[in-house]
């Protein structure tokens, strides 16, 4: 991998530095952060590290393009599944661009942090994440000077939802030809309906989350999704076989069941 991303990179010690963070993050080390990881290396700072992730030019796209690839030789499948979620990083301080109080799924719970939206590649011969976008809540776009003070692009300001950010996210994916079928994510991304309907338009099969308390329609009318399974008990009317793209056809659209155990946001539509 370090070959493949070389070019991306001007100078050799940036390269080298982004080599140790690679090796580091995939060691057993407990805790993963630029101290630790240094320490891990033999370094006796973690500067090399901060100056690589702060300061030094190189195309971290590119870097995102090649990682892709690299994931993709190794085990890409047509039948492979696009998995979108977010991540919270938990921090201390008011500067990282992103952080404010929100909740992060890392700690499971509201905490002052960094919310990103990730694409992870799920195959049979292996899962990766393949790309990532960050999530900049309203108190940073509303406020230009904070954007201006920690760097961010003009272009880059404007709010933009997390289902956005992951259909942007599915079409970058589409557009470099990622072998897939399948689309799947949590309540979060099920109950946005221009995001289903930007992966159906890609033609790809979804299985996403919605809450259980949702309404959808039916011949006698809206039903709550968590209430499904009760209205076709003890009935002889014939199943209607599965519409196209449904979860027995890969390719247009999904169903809607209820998960074995159902909670507050557990049917997977």
């Amino acid at each position: 991998m370090i070959d493949r991303i070389a070019p991306r990179f001007s100078r050799y010690e940036p390269l080298r530095h982004a080599g140790a963070l690679m090796l580091g993050m995939v060691s057993g080390l407990d805790r993963k952060n630029c101290w630790t990881i240094a320490e891990h290396r033999g370094a006796a700072t973690p500067d090399g590290l901060h100056h690589l992730l702060s300061r030094a030019k190189w195309d971290a796209d590119a870097v995102r393009d090649d990682l892709r690839d690299y994931v993709i030789d190794a085990f890409g499948d047509p039948g492979a599944i696009l998995v979108v979620d977010e991540t919270g990083d938990v921090k201390k301080g008011t500067h990282s661009v992103g952080v404010q109080r929100q909740y992060s799924g890392t700690a499971g719970r509201i905490e002052n942090s960094q919310v990103a939206v990730f694409l992870t590649y799920a195959a049979p011969r292996g899962h990766a994440l393949i790309d990532r976008a960050l999530y900049l809540p309203k108190s940073w776009t509303y406020d230009p000077l904070r954007c201006a003070d920690a760097g961010i692009p003009d272009q880059q300001r404007g709010f933009t939802t997390k289902p956005t950010l992951a259909c942007t996210l599915i079409d970058r994916a589409v557009a470099a030809e990622v072998p897939a079928a399948w689309v799947s994510g949590d309540e979060v991304y099920g109950a946005d309906p221009k995001l289903r309907a930007a992966v159906r338009n890609h033609g790809l099969g979804y299985v996403l989350a919605i809450a259980a308390n949702r309404h959808v329609p039916t011949q006698a009318g809206p039903i709550r999704v968590d209430t499904l399974p009760a209205h076709g008990r003890g009935r002889s009317t014939p199943r209607a076989p599965a519409p196209a793209g449904s979860a027995t056809t890969p390719g247009r659209g999904s169903r809607c069941w209820p998960k074995t155990t159902p909670t507050p946001a557990s049917i997977i539509c």
